[in-house]
């Protein structure tokens, strides 16, 4: 015979199970009034990369007379980043880096010829995003092939072929080819606007990369161009007389040769050493500034729609470069995958209120590949395990703290233009010091004192006094490549 509780047991078990009601409930699958509920607690996310801009091409970066105003206004309501880093320099496997978390020998994405096939592989941070429930868009220049066909991850798709046009460009969106009239930075912008106005019932992720400000020029797909010279910089007609008659800042190390560099050195078949006539000319710069105008009044009409839409202060929104450019330091202009500081430091910015108090201003070092892991953060999703990258987002709290004292820089060797043929290396850039160990030149590495030389203009690899300090480097480069498996995947 069971026995039959005692009313005092039954009212303790009672009891027990109003406790566990609320844990019960949260095991059970979410209805889909409570899935919208959840999701729309978690930010919208606008990721603004641009092409070739420079970390000190803004005004909020301190540029004398750059007109960028919305750009600035990130960095006034937001964090501006000091110390931002690419860890290669050329766009395709920048980009790659970006969207991975990854290092360039963990994705494979090496170098600039047609990578199209590859990129359809790549896991990117936008992929988990859409599986936990976001709506992902892209809009504007892959450049990781010249296929422009949608990628895995994206729900909407809006891209350039390759390279793209800056006048009346041709864009595949979402399968269709349309020929567009028009500036392409005004083109893209009006279907980056016309994304964020749209009624959207989750959150969702806009990645906009604009052409700008790359010049004109088709991309073949063994990584030749069209123009070798790569300096025809178009502005809209609208801003072709901004800036006239302005003198050019220039750092001290612009239209030098470059001295202590042996494989700057090199004598290249064809070409003049490296000198002031090799710079960039004050006008490509001007006109790349002027191209970054455009690109600002962009980020205007997106702040604009994100106002009216009531979602500002609810969105996260990151402005960046893939890489940086040469303004004439060291006699270089267009070749840029070197590891000088001119190449490597890009603009960051992010706003997001609910994070970021006004006018934060970041030193630590952060990278190109801590994007992925930073943005599925603030999406509420954990990093996938292997990534090379870490999220930011704890620096946003704390001026302290930091993420790493060193990092990897990389490049393997091309021959799209001749000076750069050969060149692939592997860096280490610690907060005070930066050695390049170049992989196929034999005594050309270079070491240098930042604090001491912040132009690079110094090598001191072959001085006794910086011996200690190279060991150490070079143990630093070492282990990098060792954890990150120094193997290159293709």
């Amino acid at each position: 015979m069971i026995p039959i509780p005692s009313r005092r047991l039954l009212r303790t078990f009672a009891r027990a199970l109003a406790h566990l009601a609320p844990a019960l409930a949260s095991l059970a699958p979410l209805t889909a009034a409570e899935a919208r509920a959840a999701a729309a607690e978690r930010p919208d996310i606008v990721f603004i990369l641009t092409d070739d801009v420079r970390w000190d091409d803004l005004g909020c970066t301190g540029h004398p007379f750059s007109r960028t105003p919305h750009i600035d206004r990130i960095a006034r309501e937001g964090v501006l980043f000091r110390n931002a880093f690419a860890t290669t320099v050329i766009c395709s496997p920048s980009r790659a880096n970006i969207l991975t978390g990854l290092h360039t020998r963990g994705h494979g994405i090496i170098d600039n010829t047609d990578r199209s096939a590859a990129s359809h592989r790549l896991a990117t941070f936008p992929q988990h995003l859409q599986r936990a429930g976001y709506e992902t868009a892209f809009v504007g220049k892959w450049h990781m092939g010249n296929d422009a066909t949608r990628r895995p991850g994206f729900d909407h798709w809006v891209s350039l072929k390759g390279q793209g046009s800056t006048l009346d460009p041709e864009l595949n969106v979402n399968g269709s080819e349309i020929a567009e009239k028009g500036y392409v930075t005004d083109v893209l912008s009006k279907h980056a606007v016309d994304f964020v106005r749209r009624k959207h019932d989750r959150p969702y992720l806009l990645y906009y990369a604009t052409k700008a400000v790359h010049p004109e020029a088709t991309q073949r797909a063994d990584g030749s161009l069209s123009d070798p010279t790569l300096s025809n910089f178009i502005p809209a007609d609208r801003h072709r007389s901004l800036y006239q008659g302005v003198k050019v800042p220039r750092r001290p190390n612009a239209l030098q040769p470059p001295q202590g560099k042996p494989a700057l050195q090199r004598v290249v078949p064809g070409l003049p050493p490296l000198g002031p006539a090799t710079g960039s000319s004050d006008e490509a710069i001007l006109n790349r500034l002027r191209m970054l105008a455009a690109v600002d009044e962009s980020v205007g009409e997106i702040l604009a729609a994100l106002t009216a839409r009531g979602t500002l202060d609810r969105t996260v929104i990151v402005f960046t470069s893939d890489q940086g450019y040469w303004y004439g330091e060291h006699g270089l202009s267009v070749e840029r995958r070197l590891a000088y500081e001119e190449g490597i430091r890009v603009p960051l910015l992010l706003r997001y209120p609910p994070s970021v108090k006004a006018g934060t201003k970041r030193d630590a070092m952060v990278l190109t590949l801590d994007f992925a892991p930073t943005l599925l953060e603030f999406a509420g999703l954990p990093a996938p395990e292997g990534l090379h990258g870490r999220s930011f987002v704890p620096l946003l709290a704390d001026p302290r703290r930091e993420l790493r004292r060193s990092f990897l820089i990389e490049h393997f060797s091309d021959t799209v233009f001749p000076r750069s043929a050969g060149l692939g290396y592997q860096a280490i850039r610690t907060e005070d010091w930066k050695y390049i160990r170049y992989a196929e030149i034999p005594g050309a590495d270079e070491l240098y004192d930042l604090n001491r030389d912040p132009y690079e203009m110094r090598n001191l690899v072959n001085q006794p006094a910086a011996a200690e300090e190279l060991v150490r480097l070079k143990a630093e480069l070492a282990a990098q490549l060792a954890a990150i498996g120094a193997p290159v995947r293709r």
